[in-house]
């Protein structure tokens, strides 16, 4: 039986946390950022939490993770 692969788009997006959620960046940090105040930049810098209804698909595409 052959080896799974590994979605390499997924895990460059995604990683794993000790507990088994999945951590994700926000969008919208990458350029217009003069028009969107400090409090919102500040807050899309920050890592957030994967919803619970896509960590299944997430997980299937990270078989080693």
């Amino acid at each position: 039986m052959s080896k799974q692969k590994t979605r390499k788009a997924v895990a460059k997006r995604f990683k794993i946390t000790a507990n088994g959620k999945i951590k994700r960046s926000s969008s919208g940090k990458r350029h217009l950022l003069s028009c969107k105040n400090s409090k919102r930049r500040r807050l899309l810098g920050k890592q957030k939490l994967v919803d619970r209804s896509d960590e299944q698909r997430i997980k299937l595409s990270l078989p080693y993770a």
